[in-house]
């Protein structure tokens, strides 16, 4: 069974940093993609960033440039260094596994930034 937890969430002023980790409990396959989704209250859950095993990755356009998302196969991690932290990126974030036709998610860390 495939768990993710996360960890590193947490208060940060405007202009700050925070760096998310995630730790998946199984072996990462070649086809699996990572990556982190943000669910602000009353919206709806949306991508921040993904990574393939490879290492290509997309990001959402708001993050963009502020954002890194990477990944250690062998660790069977991935991490998200958010740099330059706005008000509006204040949401849950979640770890998500994507292997096939499933999804796998974690239990979510809040990150919140002040102004």
């Amino acid at each position: 069974q495939v768990q993710l937890v996360e960890s590193g969430g947490g208060l940060v002023q405007a202009g700050g940093s925070l760096r998310l980790s995630c730790a998946a409990s199984v072996n990462i396959f070649s086809g699996d993609l990572m990556g982190w989704y943000r669910q602000a209250p009353g919206k709806q859950r949306e991508l921040v960033a993904r990574i393939t095993r490879g290492g290509t990755t997309n990001y959402a356009a708001s993050v963009k440039g502020r954002f890194t998302i990477s990944r250690d196969n062998a660790k069977n991690t991935v991490s998200l260094q958010m740099n330059s932290l706005r008000p509006e990126d204040t949401a849950v974030y979640y770890c998500n596994l994507a292997r096939g036709s499933n999804n796998y998610w974690g239990q979510g860390t809040q990150v919140t930034v002040s102004s």
